[in-house]
């Protein structure tokens, strides 16, 4: 007798949970979670159209970024680049210009998580067709 595939597909779920849990605990434990603090910088209205500008540009300035990014001010900007320096996922070049010049470019670690993340809100635009009302 054969195994329905729901069944099959439902038991190797719960087993990726089951190891993401055993090899997490020890940092559960700590009362942190690295999916948690990776998630949240990524996870407001202008972290992503970030991401995905200095992802298909390479290389950006600030001035560049902003006109892309319909809405967002230049304070919103600054501060959501910050953010995204301090999780090493975007870098910040000086130049020792007058007036100063200043590039902003996805780290190799932003590089790597802006490509599952395209993966990732392409497969959530396929699917979100199918669940809406």
């Amino acid at each position: 007798m054969d195994v329905p595939n729901t069944i099959i597909q439902g038991e190797e779920l719960k087993e990726k949970i089951r190891n993401f849990y055993l090899e997490s605990k020890e940092m559960m434990a700590m009362d942190t979670c690295a999916t948690k603090d990776l998630f949240a910088p990524i996870s407001d209205k202008w972290s992503l159209l970030c991401m995905y500008n200095l992802g298909f540009n390479t290389v950006m300035r600030f001035g560049e970024i902003q006109k892309r990014i319909p809405g967002i001010s230049a304070r919103m900007l600054s501060l959501t680049l910050k953010k995204l320096q301090e999780r090493q996922l975007v870098s910040k070049k000086i130049y020792a210009e007058i007036p100063p010049k200043v590039e902003y470019k996805l780290t190799s670690f932003g590089k790597e998580m802006t490509s599952r993340l395209v993966e990732f809100n392409h497969w959530l635009l396929v699917y979100s067709e199918k669940v809406r009302p």
